[in-house]
């Protein structure tokens, strides 16, 4: 079963660009995973909204499990 996920990023203080390069280097495993990005969408405006949306289309909870285990996307957890 097709999993979907909705991704709101906020990011601290002065680390805009950082969650941004974080995001570009995790995002790209997904294909590994048979997953994609459906919409990645970024405010213009600092503010209460997310910075960043994303929306992941996923081929089921496994998939996921994967991704997130997945050592490369692992190896970056300290800059998330």
């Amino acid at each position: 079963m097709t999993l979907t996920l909705c991704v709101l990023l906020w990011p601290t203080v002065g680390n805009e660009e950082a969650l941004t390069a974080y995001e570009d280097e995790v995002l790209a495993l997904l294909g590994d995973h048979g997953a994609r990005v459906v919409q990645r969408v970024r405010s213009v405006e600092a503010g209460d909204n997310p910075l960043e949306v994303q929306v992941i289309e996923l081929p089921g909870e496994q998939a996921l499990a994967d991704f997130m285990a997945d050592p490369r996307r692992v190896a970056s957890a300290d800059v998330r």
